[in-house]
């Protein structure tokens, strides 16, 4: 029994290994079961076996990896946190460095951000999109406590507008990981991952369009 419980893992991993190449390279509304049971090389039925469809399939995929708002999800909540700012900017390093020297999270930003297209009739995608609109809901609202948490340490100044300054940070962060993957001499990964983070965290310190106006 053993053995065989090990046996359907492997056959499930190859299956998602398959299904990442074949959902970077078709995208995910042109890619089919068919096709990525031809590449890990078993029968569709070996793949339903597994996935109840194409949606189950592309959720079990980005879940072998951590989506970056849903990294951000952990940042700097606990109150009891000495430098909140300092864990947000850790987690902006480590998402803009893993996505270039970890393979499946390489192949999942790569779908999520350029190959992954919205239509009207998403059928069994529904979940995945969904997922992505609940992780960035998330993460935007737990990295506002974040930044609220910093106001408190002193690190950021009072008068920040922690609802706006949320929602640029997770345009910076998905802005900067779509532009590298689109076009890798656009912006150094993960050479430039700090350089970038701390772009960000300057623009949280210091820019005006982001203080409350009164």
């Amino acid at each position: 029994m053993k053995r065989t419980r090990q046996q359907a893992l492997s056959t499930r991993d190859q299956i998602l290994d398959a299904a990442e190449r074949v959902f970077a390279e078709r995208g995910v509304f042109h890619a089919t079961l068919e096709a990525v049971a031809l590449r890990a090389g078993f029968t569709r039925g070996a793949v339903y076996g597994h996935f109840r469809n194409k949606g189950d399939l592309f959720v079990a995929v980005t879940n072998r990896v951590t989506l970056p708002m849903e990294l951000l999800v952990a940042a700097a909540v606990d109150a009891a946190e000495p430098d909140p700012l300092g864990k947000i900017r850790a987690l902006l390093v480590y998402c803009l460095g893993t996505v270039v020297i970890e393979p499946h999270s390489r192949h999942v930003f790569e779908v999520l951000f350029t190959n992954c297209e919205h239509t009207h009739d998403k059928g069994d995608m529904d979940i995945v999109f969904e997922r992505q609109r609940d992780a960035a809901r998330k993460g935007r609202k737990q990295l506002e406590q974040g930044l609220i948490n910093a106001i408190a340490r002193g690190q950021l100044p009072l008068e920040l507008d922690t609802g706006r300054a949320s929602s640029v940070v997770h345009a910076f962060l998905g802005g900067v990981l779509r532009d590298w993957l689109m076009d890798q001499d656009s912006i150094a990964l993960p050479r430039d991952a700090e350089y970038l983070s701390d772009v960000c965290i300057g623009m949280l310190r210091d820019s005006p369009s982001l203080r409350r106006t009164r």
